[in-house]
């Protein structure tokens, strides 16, 4: 396996970029988190449908392109540089579910970009974790209620996991209901199902290696996401440092935060190397993916947050005030530290993985 990025990836990053610099630039994101609904669909419509990121990792016989997932967590990389508010993490969840059955009614919309599909799971689920049973299917209606549910403002199907199996659920068909959300770029949501009517994607053992295929999917492409955060904090504070001026000289040219920053970019270049090897075990199917997603997932999520905390604390003033970006940042760094399972639980789940005593 290699780490470094193909030219097809590199072809891939600079069409995402460029629809962001012109779709999603930091003031645009910044208004939106100002709405009630800050999910920007025209932008979610470009990527998804034109640019062809919803498909990527969905088979040619499905209507996708047939990549992996190496390069949709060069889509995420993008993605968390620019805080996007769009549902592609809801979506990479979905689409390794809907592809782990092979469910060929639904997963042709979803890599088409005709209908965004999100799953009804509470967001800081980890992997490993067995299917919910919050949910219950009585004649193939489904009725319960999952809070704290990310990108369900903006999905058309809801994928539910259930005990009975996994369903495909109009979302018109629920009742959402808006949370307070830290990260006001990814919106959260309560989903209440009362007698909804499903259709069975998976059952038994099928229902179960698809739920375990999608938590680790979103696991690993989440890390690339941090990874992105991460780049931008760190990237964004050079640049500042190197215009900022104090007693007559480059507020970078002090010993003190040169070696704060040469730290963290130490620190990036780890979880660049890790949120890759992680997204190319998942890609392969590889026996050491489930490692390789939780040391991920247990050191990116930290380098976000301290490069987000860095980025807020060297800019000074500025960095504290609601019209600089960097908070949308820190918080989108705090609340993916939280998604998927937290660093803590990545590690003691390590640890048996890799037979150390607790």
């Amino acid at each position: 396996m290699t780490l470094l990025y193909s030219e097809v990836e590199q072809e891939l990053r600079a069409a995402v970029r460029q629809v962001l610099t012109d779709r999603s630039s930091w003031p645009t994101v910044l208004a939106g988190t100002e709405t009630a609904d800050s999910h920007d669909r025209e932008l979610w419509r470009r990527l998804a449908a034109d640019v062809g990121c919803a498909g990527l990792a969905v088979p040619e016989k499905f209507g996708g392109a047939g990549a992996s997932w190496r390069e949709t967590a060069v889509v995420a990389e993008e993605l968390g540089r620019a805080v996007a508010p769009v549902p592609f993490l809801g979506s990479v969840l979905a689409t390794a579910a809907l592809r782990a059955c092979e469910d060929d009614q639904l997963l042709p919309a979803v890599a088409s970009g005709e209908r965004t599909a999100v799953p009804v799971m509470t967001l800081s689920t980890p992997p490993g974790s067995p299917v919910p049973s919050s949910v219950v299917v009585e004649d193939a209606a489904l009725t319960g209620t999952v809070t704290s549910v990310a990108d369900a403002l903006a999905a058309d199907t809801l994928v539910v996991p259930t005990s009975h199996g996994i369903y495909a659920v109009e979302a018109a068909d629920t009742a959402r209901t808006p949370v307070t959300s830290l990260d006001l770029t990814r919106r959260l949501c309560n989903v209440s199902l009362s007698s909804a009517p499903g259709r069975l994607i998976a059952e038994g053992a099928a229902a179960e290696r698809a739920w375990a295929a999608a938590l680790a999917a979103g696991a690993a492409v989440l890390a690339s996401e941090q990874l992105g955060v991460a780049e931008w904090c760190l990237d964004t504070t050079v640049e500042y440092l190197k215009m900022r001026h104090q007693f007559g000289r480059p507020v970078g040219s002090f010993q003190g935060l040169k070696h704060r920053l040469a730290e963290l970019w130490v620190a990036v270049t780890q979880a660049r190397a890790v949120a890759r090897y992680a997204a190319g075990c998942v890609a392969d199917d590889d026996a050491d993916a489930p490692i390789a997603v939780s040391i991920a997932q247990a050191h990116c999520s930290l380098v976000a947050v301290r490069a987000a905390e860095e980025c807020v604390q060297m800019h000074g003033g500025i960095g504290f005030t609601w019209e600089h970006p960097a908070h949308l940042y820190l918080k989108r760094a705090k609340s993916d530290a939280l998604a998927l399972g937290t660093a803590e639980r990545h590690r003691a789940a390590l640890a048996g993985l890799v037979d150390l005593p607790a």
